[in-house]
């Protein structure tokens, strides 16, 4: 699936498809925020927003046209904050954290890995970047997937007003690393394929 599989920049053409793989993934647990919110989020810092493109039919020999399959949102932020779900960013916070605000897949391309593609990609930049650490919200219980993956917990951050009950903000330290493209602190990401790619 890889050799069909493309990353890049969010480009203006990919907002309708973005907002409606944000819906699919979010609804149910009442946390969308619409096209103009997820645009600004991407705004303050274009060089660690991800789109990933698919051709579905490539492996299979049959013409198929490359589509958005999933997209990754992640920004600087200040230790021990987050950003709020029905709030535009104007604000490029100069941080050594880039906070992960939303890494989500096309329902029909979940435990392919792809998720975890996006996500070695956002660690390996913001390594080179200068980052120390990422941080999340987990939500709908996926704190278990991300504190498997080496992300530790910090309870009591998270407005269960802001994200949802259950909702835990949560850290990753990034380890840099001489040679090539570094793994996170605790490895890559590995489990249940439905969670690793919507959170």
């Amino acid at each position: 699936m890889t050799r069909d599989v493309r990353i890049r920049r969010i480009a203006e053409s990919d907002w309708a498809d973005i907002v409606t793989l944000e819906a699919g993934a979010y609804t149910a647990l009442g946390l969308t925020e619409g096209r103009a919110v997820l645009e600004s989020k991407a705004r303050v810092s274009p060089a660690t927003c991800f789109a990933l493109d698919v051709v579905p039919g490539a492996s299979t020999g049959r013409p198929a046209e490359r589509r958005l399959g999933g997209y990754l949102l992640a920004l600087p932020y200040p230790e021990r904050s987050y950003p709020g779900l029905a709030r535009r960013e104007e604000v490029v916070f100069h941080s050594r954290k880039l906070h992960l605000h939303d890494l989500v897949i096309a329902e029909d391309l979940r435990g392919r890995g792809l998720g975890r593609l996006l996500f070695r990609r956002l660690a390996g930049g913001a390594r080179r970047q200068g980052y120390e650490q990422i941080s999340l919200v987990a939500v709908g219980g996926s704190h278990t997937f991300w504190s498997a993956n080496g992300f530790t917990a910090h309870p009591g951050i998270a407005d269960p007003g802001d994200y949802g009950p259950g909702s835990v903000y949560m850290t990753m330290a990034l380890a840099p690393d001489r040679v090539g493209d570094p793994a996170p602190v605790g490895g890559l990401l590995s489990g249940a394929p439905s969670r690793d790619e919507v959170g």
